[in-house]
């Protein structure tokens, strides 16, 4: 059984970046609940996942390894059951796991281990009555207009989003019997501020574009999927007030979310269990939302737009308003939560246990994270757009908003080619294969506007970067199994092989 008995409460909304945050530094949103979270728990202000787009970041936080360890790196090849996770861990010892929100994660036959069935993902096991996702928003621009594929739609009506219909059945969890009848993981991977961009009122037009701070431009020097994301979505046609009304509804749909923290949080203080549980909240990575004059990400998108997230935890005595400025990676959550639990890990992995800064240490400042994307030229089954491939129709209907992305990736390929991310406190290092590879000097050009890669003044930085993720990759390349097969063969087998 878990140590103490202790709750977890995870709240992991889509595609939020952490700069987009009050309590990170956002001079415009509104954001009390997560603020109040930062206040009374931990924040980290460096927290950076290991790959920015879901399946694969969500597939490394379950189970600490890199997306190459295990070839996690599309949306198509999720955890299957002979692989470790966080939730099997949980299970085994004795916890009750709640799931609301999407999957994204698991496959058919590991989710349904879990105790979940894959056909209705995010149903809880409860069966009170809940209400229905009632929010509908549109693209009301014409396909001839360079605005159709921004993915900004408008609101037409309803206010119960994918995120207030998971977190009211979460709290409704929180205030039932079962939720003291054994210690639980309630898990909450919501949707929103995943695009389309839209949000019901008064979120969606809460925040004024022109009171933003001012946009990261397009620049040069940037790999080439920049510009070609901007053609294929005709986003370089677009004025500049439609890519800030776009970040303005990004930010109106974070303070939604905001809300429903607010809502889960209330919850969980009137079931009484606030003192035993601790709540963690963080994102499977950000978002473009007009930036570089971009939307969405990219799956080789390696920039801290995408890759720094909020990672906020509240717990049980920890060290109220403690920030750790050190740099920590996302699948550190997982070392974490077995560590709190008392339950220790089966497998070889390369996750970090939190735990001290939880209580008012700080962080490593040598630490450098890691992060990777895209694919392989070798590797068709894995590019978007596939007409062999069923995904909702996404990337065969020309009228649909991921068509741009499915086109471009089967056009070219070398688009979202792989690529490998270092970054320290000071620099950051991308490494592409077949398109250009990036340097930033942190200190100097902390939005990542002026790439250095190859400049003679940084040729001792760029050596020092490359040579240490080289080792990384050595390092990490792959994980011995704990158990061990016997060597050689039985004796009565020994003496079967000799007789024949």
């Amino acid at each position: 059984m878990a140590a103490e008995n202790r709750n977890f409460i995870f709240f992991f909304p889509d595609e939020m970046r952490a700069e987009s945050l009050s309590c990170y530094g956002h001079p415009l949103v509104k954001t009390p609940n997560f603020d109040r979270l930062a206040r009374e728990g931990v924040r980290f202000e460096q927290c950076h996942v290991q790959h920015t787009v879901c399946s694969p970041s969500r597939c490394s936080l379950m189970t600490g390894w890199y997306p190459h360890t295990a070839g996690h790196r599309t949306l198509w090849h999720l955890l299957r059951p002979h692989e470790p996770s966080l939730f099997r861990y949980l299970k085994q010892a004795g916890y009750r796991i709640e799931w609301f929100g999407k999957n994204d994660l698991y496959s058919t036959e590991y989710f349904r281990e879990l105790g979940c069935d894959f056909s209705t993902t995010g149903k809880s096991t409860l069966t009170d009555s809940n209400p229905s996702d009632s929010f509908v928003r549109e693209n009301t621009f014409d396909p001839e207009d360079p605005a159709y594929y921004s993915f900004l739609f408008e609101p037409k009506g309803g206010s119960g989003t994918e995120t207030a219909v998971k977190v009211q059945k979460a709290t409704q969890f929180l205030r039932s019997q079962d939720a003291k009848e054994q210690p639980f993981f309630l898990y909450l991977p919501t949707a929103m501020p995943h695009p389309p961009y839209a949000a019901p009122e008064p979120y969606h037009n809460m925040y004024d574009p022109d009171e933003l701070p001012e946009l990261r431009p397009p620049v040069a020097g940037k790999p080439g999927f920049y510009e070609k994301i901007r053609a294929y979505r005709r986003l370089d046609q677009l004025p500049g007030d439609v890519l800030k009304k776009i970040q303005a509804v990004y930010l109106g749909m974070i303070s939604h979310v905001d809300f429903w923290l607010g809502e889960l949080m209330n919850a969980l203080e009137e079931s009484g269990l606030a003192d035993s549980t601790t709540i963690i909240v963080s994102s499977d990575h950000g978002d473009w939302a007009g930036d570089y004059g971009l939307v969405e990400k990219w799956p080789s998108g390696l920039d801290d737009t995408l890759t720094r997230v909020p990672l906020l935890v509240r717990s049980p005595g920890c060290k109220a308003s403690h920030i750790v400025k050190e740099q920590v990676e996302l699948f550190d959550i997982m070392a974490t939560v077995l560590d709190m639990a008392g339950i220790e890990a089966k497998h070889n992995h390369f996750a970090h246990s939190l735990v001290p800064q939880l209580h008012g240490e700080p962080g490593d400042p040598s630490r450098a994270v890691f992060a990777e994307g895209g694919y392989d030229l070798r590797e068709e089954h894995c590019f978007e757009g596939r007409p062999d491939r069923t995904f909702d129709g996404f990337f065969r209907d020309e009228k649909h908003i991921y068509y741009p992305k499915g086109k471009l990736q089967q056009d070219y390929p070398e688009s979202v080619c792989r690529a490998s991310m270092i970054r320290t406190q000071d620099y950051k290092l991308v490494r592409r294969t077949a398109d250009l590879s990036e340097l930033y000097d942190l200190r100097r050009d902390p939005r990542e506007l002026n790439n250095v890669y190859g400049h003679t003044s940084y040729r001792t930085i760029q050596a020092e970067l490359e040579s240490r993720l080289l080792d990384w990759f050595i390092h990490t390349a792959d994980v011995v199994p704990m158990d061990e097969d016997p060597r050689g063969f039985p004796k009565a087998s020994r003496e079967r092989s000799r007789s024949l």
